[in-house]
This record gives C-alpha cells, structure tokens and sequence, in this order.
C-alpha cells in the first residue's frame, strides 16, 4: 500500500491565485482549471475577457495531464508527429499545450489546465500556479 500526495481545496486556491495573478499580469484572458490525480475539478477561474470555450478547454487539458501523468504538449507532439490514432485514447480529450502535471514526490497530485492564450503562454500560467505550491 502507497502512500501519496492529494491535492485539496486549499491547495488549488493558491495555485489558482498565483496563475490568475501571473496572466494579469501579462494582460492575458484565459480560464484556468485545476483537478485532482483522477481529473475531478477542484476549482476553476474564468478571466475577463476569456471565450466560453477556453474553460471547457482548461479543464480538459488539466484532466488530460492528471489521467496521462505527463504535460499535454507530449500528447500534442505525439498527434503532430502523425500518430493521429492517439485521438481513440480514452477519456484525452485536452491534448494541446497547457495541461501539467502537479508532481510532490515523484506522484501525481493533479494538474492545471490554462486556455486562451498562446500555447506557450497558457503552460507559463500553469507553471507559475504549480509553484505556489511545489516550488
């Protein structure tokens, strides 16, 4: 039996915060989500500005990170390399640049999806809430 990380409610507000405040930042209107290690949403924003469609999209590369435990842009490299058959993969459905992983331990705790700005913008925003809590 394993004992491992989780995140909880507190822990998504901070990575919440901290995201919001590095997209205002840099002036950019997106949604960020964030989910447990099974994909359940544990807290989302909406900024100002941001298309209805980018929440969906946040979720689902923050649900795409924590069920396939790596940062969405492998996903999104994989389908660019011309393996297109990983669109039957279940339950990915965010398999573009934004989603990451939340790894305490070497154990996925859950993960931040970002849409609404460039690709490697919305990973920034990820990255910058992850390390309000990991560091």
């Amino acid at each position: 039996m394993h004992n491992k990380p989780v995140l909880g409610a507190e822990d998504a507000k901070q990575i919440l915060a901290a995201a919001e405040a590095f997209a205002r930042a840099n002036q950019w209107s997106v949604s960020i989500a964030v989910v447990d290690d099974g994909g359940h949403m544990l807290g989302m924003i909406r900024l100002d500005g941001a298309s209805a469609m980018t929440a969906r999209m946040a979720e689902a590369k923050a649900r795409s990170a924590a069920l396939g435990r790596r940062d969405t842009k492998i996903f999104e490299d994989i389908l660019l390399g011309g393996r297109i058959s990983f669109l039957t993969a279940p339950g990915l459905e965010g398999l573009l640049e934004g989603g990451l992983p939340v790894l305490v331990d070497g154990f996925v705790a859950g993960a931040v999806g970002v849409s609404g700005a460039k690709s490697t913008e919305d990973a920034e925003v990820a990255r910058q809430g992850i390390a309000a809590i990991v560091g």
